[in-house]
């Protein structure tokens, strides 16, 4: 793999990117957010490494600012900030996992494996997806109700689109962290219905009937 760490601590960055060379992977490094930024929208990179305290533009803003670009690649983030609120907040802005530090370099490579492994887009007549009258593009990032654009940020896009790849069907609180959020546990917040809430706000606020249900003592369904 390809990866790109962006990390200030030359100490940390070396380690990593000896560890990933041996590990068989290809590693470049940037040493604040601002050069991350350029390279992970210029460059081709399998999966982002990223601290969170950085100079020039902070990890969060970065994240959110590549995602907001249209930057799909996969991120992880690596910080010293180790509480429930940072790992929540860390994955609200777009990144896909998050380690804290000290790390295990073993940890480290086990997870870049299992988001190098996660299934890529279905076939192309897949890529959009439709629910009674509301339209996501996989591709342009791009949803839509009733020809409506509907803008949204990127934890949003996935909420929503978990919900259309199961819709008809219960979705539970616990498999929307796992599948949104990558929680193999309750983080105690609440997270998911806040979102929630923000998708209701945009997906069927002016619209003649709601698609987004709430299923009481279950969770929730996207429907007509």
């Amino acid at each position: 793999m390809r990866i790109l760490v962006v990390e200030d601590d030359a100490e940390t960055a070396a380690y990593i990117r000896s560890s990933l060379a041996q590990a068989g992977h290809q590693a470049e490094v940037r040493a604040n957010g601002r050069e991350g930024f350029l390279s992970a929208l210029d460059e081709d990179f399998d999966v982002l490494i990223i601290d969170r305290m950085l100079p020039g533009l902070d990890g969060l803003s970065l994240v959110k600012s590549i995602r907001s670009a249209g930057c799909r690649t996969p991120v992880i983030f690596l910080s010293a900030l180790g509480g429930i609120d940072d790992r929540v907040e860390g994955l609200e802005a777009g990144a896909d996992d998050y380690l804290t530090k000290p790390f295990s370099i073993l940890e480290l490579s086990a997870r870049l494996g299992a988001l190098t492994r996660r299934p890529p887009l279905r076939p192309e007549e897949e890529t959009v997806l439709k629910v009674a009258g509301l339209e996501m593009d996989l591709i342009r990032r791009k949803v839509t109700r009733s020809g409506r654009l509907i803008d949204l940020q990127p934890r949003e896009f996935a909420l929503l689109e978990h919900l259309m790849r199961h819709s008809e069907r219960v979705v539970t609180r616990s498999m929307l962290l796992e599948a949104v959020w990558n929680f193999h546990f309750d983080p105690r917040t609440n997270v998911v219905e806040t979102h929630i809430s923000r998708l209701r706000a945009k997906i069927d606020k002016d619209f003649p009937f709601p698609l987004i249900h709430t299923i009481r003592g279950a969770g929730y369904s996207l429907h007509a």
